[in-house]
């Protein structure tokens, strides 16, 4: 295939005209590109070529001299040369873009294009109550708002002049050896232009700051990282629409419930007599009082689930549950009259009161013997 004309290469005749050469092209790049022939270095080979033959006749200078004096007469320029060493190679990014992209997607005037998103987020503080039982919550915000004086594209006068970078593409071509690259110009972010001159009233930003303060219903139920979304309040763009503010929300703790899902938990501080006699006591709950009856000999952490006494589910599928977590307390010091108290019932258990010698007798004459 080395020894083949460009143009039978693309497969046309000498005579095609720029529109032929280019339709060609796309097709023999489509069949031999490498992302459809993985693998395979022959199709490899000629989509080179294909890439080759294309830039020199695409180019009306370089098609003249290879017709002429064939590869020799470009030899010094490169094939892919001339015009700075890029001949034809915006022309080869845009194809690709077409073939390999979804088809090249026309972009959007400039002057329509807003600078900023329309929606708009912002994060506020609940406290527990309030998050468990919903509330009307008033947030004070600020929102942009496309500058009058310039029409919001940051230019005085509403003037844009094209992008010095991209030439008003939007676009910019690398290429890495035989294959094309196209990325979002990082001057102009894609849009092709940029402002000739700032506009003194937002100083080339392209829009103000309005602040607005607002309420919302906070639904009950809602947790740490759940969003609302406050239709009509975002951003106002260029042509006068608005977006919408998300509201996202952080629940401050509290010193009594601990929260997991829409379960509660409570830390119920049991003396030890009180665990051992399994006791009724009285402890806080979301709506009030509880009573919780305490088994007999109630051990530390144990726990008692109430149903239906947790938080509402923000989507309405229910309240969770509260737990009580039972955290045993023991006194700090004893007095003489105490400790006989606590002597005598140790003593009226009898054996019971010492489980770790029957527990341990074997162990006692296990290790005896290891000294024989």
């Amino acid at each position: 295939m080395e020894e083949m004309s460009y143009y039978e290469i693309l497969e046309i005749s000498q005579s095609a005209e720029k529109t032929e050469i280019k339709k060609a092209y796309r097709k023999m790049a489509k069949k031999y590109h490498p992302d459809a022939n993985p693998d395979d270095p022959e199709a490899e080979h000629k989509f080179k070529l294909c890439n080759e033959a294309y830039q020199v006749l695409s180019d009306d200078e370089k098609r003249g001299i290879y017709d002429r004096y064939g590869k020799q007469g470009l030899e010094g320029m490169g094939a892919g040369g001339g015009r700075g060493g890029f001949g034809g190679f915006e022309d080869l990014g845009e194809i690709f873009e077409e073939m390999f992209g979804g088809g090249r997607r026309s972009r959007q005037n400039p002057a329509d294009m807003d600078k900023y998103p329309l929606d708009l987020g912002v994060e506020i503080t609940l406290s527990f109550k309030e998050a468990v039982f919903g509330c009307d919550k008033e947030i004070s915000f600020s929102y942009k708002k496309a500058c009058a004086m310039c029409d919001g594209t940051g230019a005085k006068n509403g003037k844009l002049a094209p992008c010095k970078q991209c030439g008003g593409k939007g676009q910019v071509y690398m290429r890495q050896g035989f294959m094309t690259f196209s990325q979002t110009c990082p001057v102009c972010h894609g849009a092709g232009t940029m402002p000739g001159e700032p506009c003194p009233e937002c100083h080339g930003a392209g829009f103000e700051e309005v602040e607005e303060t607002v309420t919302i219903k906070v639904p009950a139920g809602v947790d740490s990282d759940n969003r609302l979304r406050v239709s009509g309040k975002g951003n106002v763009g260029k042509r006068g629409n608005r977006g919408d503010l998300y509201v996202t929300f952080q629940v401050e703790h509290d010193e009594t419930f601990q929260r997991h899902g829409n379960d509660v938990y409570v830390e119920v501080p049991v003396f030890f007599t009180q665990a051992i006699l399994g006791e009724t006591i009285t402890i806080p709950s979301l709506t009030g009082e509880i009573e919780l009856e305490l088994d007999q000999g109630t051990r530390d952490k144990q726990q008692y689930r109430f149903r239906n006494e947790g938080i509402e589910d923000v989507h309405g599928h229910g309240k969770g549950n509260l737990i009580a977590q039972v955290k045993l307390v023991y006194p700090k010091k004893l007095n003489d009259g105490q400790k006989d108290l606590l002597e005598q019932l140790q003593e009226s258990f009898g054996i019971e009161s010492k489980p770790h010698e029957s527990v341990f007798e074997s162990a006692f004459e296990k290790v005896k013997g290891w000294f024989k």
